[in-house]
């Protein structure tokens, strides 16, 4: 199992995400616009952790087959991409349900990525034929790239990483990388390790607060530059699993460079949150119709922060009808928040993002 000690060139890199977090923790973006953003960020995502297997879609072709119909047919590049996206869409859920990264969590992102593969290949790898050896085999020279441990020190390995996520007391971009690093080096599948390792680092991330709400993708930052990916994972080690890998002696390699690709990635996201805040006042206006922004104009003009229909409809002369149907498109837009009792609209009030961007709306109304 990977040691890692915290340097202070590491701790000065957890610093710094952690500062670009804070930055971004408190910022209110419209639904629409979170959606839209999360949505390209999965996109994103799908296609360049693909790319770093090697995948050979363009971006547009890749966002073409994840958006097409699922009946149709796929070849095999397609699906690829399908499959991370819908993995991602899986891990939302788990993240919901507050799931912990277990072994059968493992599994079950590894189905979805290998998902339309031959039935081999979807599990933890069974033992080889005698006289054959299981290894990573470098694309150019033919020889074996890398040796991971035998197929029965898989269950055991595994169970060993399960243990450290539930009981260490690391820091979560620490765990990230991690179980980033073992799951890519343990090897326990015939294909799609290196998909299902970013796929469970980021959920990681996510489960303890440090995936930016599903704005931005990491892993983009790990295609700019597989060699280099490759090489901090490999640190200059054997190709054989137990002669170093299993327990590297410098795994601040890998880490820092983790670090590193996490950084840049939180400073994108927190670049992409404050375009997010600046140009959604005017997205989302420009969704509504004329008495639907005249109402939300009355709203603000008047500091009135919250409101039943009934109550604004005897201001402004109109049926409380006509109150909630302007009111609907005010909150689907983010502008207008709904109150509920007992699952019920009983009022509305003004959303975090229109109380942080007033001024800015009430300009841009009056223009």
């Amino acid at each position: 199992m990977i040691k890692v000690t915290l340097t202070n060139a590491i701790l000065r890199q957890i610093t710094a995400i952690e500062e670009y977090r804070f930055r971004t923790s408190d910022m209110e973006i419209p639904a629409l616009t979170m959606n839209r953003l999360r949505k390209n960020s999965k996109k994103r995502s799908s296609y360049a952790s693909s790319k770093i297997e090697g995948n050979p879609l363009s971006e547009q072709q890749a966002d073409e087959a994840i958006e097409r119909d699922e009946h149709r047919h796929f070849l095999k590049p397609e699906q690829e991409v399908r499959n991370y996206f819908a993995a991602l869409s899986l891990l939302e859920r788990k993240l919901a349900e507050k799931q912990q990264v277990t072994t059968k969590l493992i599994m079950e992102v590894q189905a979805i990525v290998e998902k339309g593969a031959s039935r081999e290949k979807i599990g933890l790898r069974g033992p080889m034929p005698p006289g054959v050896l299981f290894a990573v085999y470098d694309a150019q020279t033919g020889s074996p790239g890398y040796i991971p441990p035998e197929s029965s020190e898989i269950p055991e390995l595994l169970s060993e990483l399960e243990g450290y996520v539930k009981n260490t007391d690391d820091h979560p971009l620490i765990i990230a990388a991690v179980v980033h690093y073992q799951l890519i080096t343990i090897h326990p599948f015939e294909d799609g390790n290196g998909r299902t390792a970013r796929l469970v680092s980021g959920y990681i991330l996510d489960y303890y607060g440090y995936g930016f709400q599903g704005i931005g993708s990491l892993e983009e930052y790990f295609a700019y530059d597989p060699e280099e990916y490759y090489a901090s994972l490999q640190m200059g080690l054997p190709a054989l699993y137990h002669a170093g890998r299993d327990n590297p002696p410098h795994p601040e390699i890998w880490v820092s460079y983790f670090l590193r690709m996490m950084e840049l990635y939180a400073k994108k996201v927190s670049d992409l949150a404050s375009e997010a805040m600046g140009s959604s006042a005017e997205e989302g206006l420009s969704h509504l119709k004329a008495r639907e922004r005249d109402l939300l104009a009355f709203v603000l003009e008047n500091g009135i922060r919250e409101f039943t229909p009934i109550e604004l409809s005897r201001q402004l002369g109109v049926t409380n009808k006509t109150v909630i149907n302007r009111t609907a498109n005010l909150v689907e837009n983010g502008f207008i928040v709904p109150m509920l009792v007992k699952e019920r609209i009983r009022s509305y009030r003004r959303s975090d993002f229109t109380d942080a961007n007033e001024e800015l709306i009430l300009e841009a109304l009056r223009s």
